[in-house]
């Protein structure tokens, strides 16, 4: 490798993150919900189908990724602790509604967009990115397709689910994972270094977002314990969170317009069919567990793991039960998307 190359990643992660930084700059300017998220993934990704080669490090979104959880982590309490035992009825209701909506949206798909019997199935998966287009790579199909619907169902859910929250009265204008006092620097380190050794353990496990997930647990188990009181500096979370937004933006990079648009439809429907499904599940489960909707919805949104708990920790939701849902519904497709390419396999044999 040339030295040229080894610089590019870098000359690429600067340019993505100040395409970012312009975003959220512009969102703040105006008066957009959530601005820190929405502001660079919109402007990235408009730069992404561009031309533009954008892409974070991975160091980079890996700090990103720790800063958050401990974030996350830090609204953990004995009190939110109790709820779990009331969260199973939950994940039946959730497990019910990702077969309702992979039945719904590879029916759109396969009827409304001529997409074929298997791809319809990868395509009309609500989450798990890197299985479906691992899948799809493996099974020789047209990736790139796949990756679009999936690619807009992302975007879409981080550009959306902040007006809904505002419209539900929620204040987006001020971000913030945690608005307790901010812990001393040197037990933040200790939670960091922590948390990169438990990440370690969880991705030879291939838990799905091993780094965030061992931030949320160390930094959970520190303030149950009230061992680690306090929360992460707002002057770390708000680059965290411009990053998490600029990260969604760069899943167009290398995608052509043309790409885009031929697929722009059936991801906005299979988009507006996962979040009809998910509202319609999630206010019996509110009205079940004493939750309020908007914090239900934000468990089964369908989007990124990493988005969705973010902003229902702004929302003031739970963030153990936000997470577990999200966790369970990547858990739930594991088992779904082979049995739905399975079915598909079968429905085309004769032909």
């Amino acid at each position: 490798m040339s030295a040229d190359q080894d610089r590019a990643p870098l000359t690429v992660t600067a340019l993505t993150v100040l395409i970012g930084a312009l975003g959220a700059a512009s969102a703040y300017a105006l008066s957009l919900p959530a601005w820190i998220l929405l502001g660079p993934a919109l402007l990235v990704s408009l730069a992404a189908l561009g031309g533009l080669r954008l892409a974070i490090a991975d160091p980079v979104r890996d700090a990103c990724f720790v800063i958050l959880g401990l974030a996350i982590g830090a609204g953990f309490d004995p009190a939110a602790s109790g709820a779990m035992l009331r969260w199973p009825m939950a994940f039946v209701v959730l497990a019910v509604m990702l077969v309702v909506t992979m039945v719904i949206c590879r029916a759109i798909l396969l009827r409304g967009f001529g997409f074929d019997a298997r791809s319809a199935a990868l395509a009309a998966a609500p989450g798990h990115l890197s299985f479906v287009l691992g899948m799809a790579a493996d099974l020789r199909m047209n990736v790139g397709r796949i990756a679009v619907v999936q690619s807009i169902r992302l975007l879409f859910l981080t550009l959306s689910v902040p007006f809904i929250a505002q419209a539900l009265g929620y204040d987006f204008s001020s971000i913030s994972l945690s608005d307790s006092p901010p812990m001393r620097l040197p037990v933040l380190v200790g939670l960091a270094l922590a948390s990169l050794l438990v990440g370690a353990l969880f991705r030879k496990l291939r838990l799905p977002a091993p780094l965030l997930m061992a931030a949320m647990a160390v930094s959970a188990l520190g303030h149950i314990g009230d061992w680690t009181p306090g929360s992460v500096p707002n002057v770390l979370q708000w680059p965290a969170l411009m990053i998490l937004g600029t990260l969604i933006g760069t899943r167009f990079s290398g995608m052509s317009r043309a790409q885009f648009t031929a697929s722009l439809m059936a991801g906005i429907s299979t988009t507006f069919v996962s979040v009809a499904v998910a509202s319609l599940a999630a206010i019996p489960v509110a009205m079940a567990l004493g939750m309020p909707a908007a914090h239900v919805l934000a468990a089964f949104s369908p989007g990124g793991l990493e988005t969705m708990v973010a902003l229902g920790a702004t929302m003031g939701a739970s963030p153990g039960f936000v997470a577990a849902c999200h966790v369970a519904r990547l858990l739930i497709l594991v088992v779904l998307i082979p049995l739905f390419v399975g079915r598909a396999r079968s429905d085309v044999a004769p032909s």
